[in-house]
């Protein structure tokens, strides 16, 4: 093919015809989409501000390490202040009563060195008699005499005092006269007699209708303790704050302690013989 046959160039803005054709406008730029709107975050109170900082936790070991020693001293403490307070109770004490405690201690402690003394006494008899046989005899008499007292199979006399509690509203109950004998016994009482009831160690105490029942026997008010001992020492046991008299007096019932210088203690327990116990020398 030769180069005549190609056909001429068109003219720039005329087509085929020869004819003018309009330039094309130039397309716009689409504007982009404006964004959305965002909610900004509320603002934060400085108490929320608190808790995020401070849940959820973040401690490194040493600080684990630290709380755990802070809780061990902090328990170790509570413990000592307990302890302190429950041994200072008579810090609120009046003057005159820690004195009557005290006195009741320092006879506590003078009867048991008398009692210590004298079984030396009688260790130094044994060991010097020159009929030693006679004195053990002699021992084991006044022994058998002692024992008879605190077992009931005897009579004893001596000083001591005559406790009497009477009791309109019959609010006194078993429990108020088994206290009032445990404190007469820490106190040094040797021998005791309620209403014609001799005390040993095995009695027991009931409530029984409108008394009380002591080893199975009733007895009503007004009770009589009758009590060989020390009346210095018995007298302020029952009088200290909060014993057994103010005890008994909040129940409306009325409390007298009397001394003497001679308490019969004449009622008598029979001599029971043990079904299996027996002597082991």
């Amino acid at each position: 093919m030769s180069t005549s046959d190609t056909p001429p160039e068109r003219p720039e803005g005329q087509d085929a015809s020869g004819a003018a054709v309009p330039p094309v406008p130039p397309v716009p730029p689409v504007p982009a989409a404006p964004p959305a709107d965002v909610p900004e975050p509320p603002e934060q109170t400085g108490r929320q501000r608190l808790a995020a900082g401070l849940w959820p936790p973040r401690v490194s070991r040493a600080q684990l390490i630290v709380a755990l020693l802070l809780f061990v001293l902090g328990l170790g403490l509570a413990i000592q202040v307990r302890s302190n307070s429950d041994s200072s109770a008579l810090r609120g004490a009046r003057q005159e009563d820690l004195v009557r405690i005290l006195d009741e201690l320092d006879g506590r402690t003078k009867r048991l060195e008398d009692e210590k003394q004298q079984l030396e006494d009688q260790r130094k008899e044994l060991e010097s008699s020159s009929n030693q046989a006679e004195e053990a005899r002699k021992q084991t008499v006044e022994k058998e005499r002692q024992l008879g007292i605190l077992a009931g199979t005897v009579a004893a006399q001596g000083p001591g005092i005559t406790l009497k509690i009477t009791d309109s509203k019959g609010q006194v109950r078993s429990d108020q006269l088994l206290d009032t004998l445990q404190e007469l016994r820490a106190a040094g009482a040797e021998a005791i007699q309620i209403n014609g009831v001799r005390i040993v160690a095995g009695s027991y105490f009931s409530d029984e209708g409108d008394g009380v029942g002591i080893d199975g026997k009733k007895i009503t008010q007004p009770y009589e303790f009758r009590v060989i001992g020390k009346a210095q020492d018995l007298e302020p046991a029952l009088n200290i704050p909060g014993g057994v008299v103010q005890t008994l007096e909040k129940e409306q019932a009325t409390v007298t302690v009397t001394r003497s210088a001679k308490i019969v203690v004449d009622a008598l327990r029979a001599a029971k013989q043990p079904d299996y116990a027996r002597s082991s020398s």
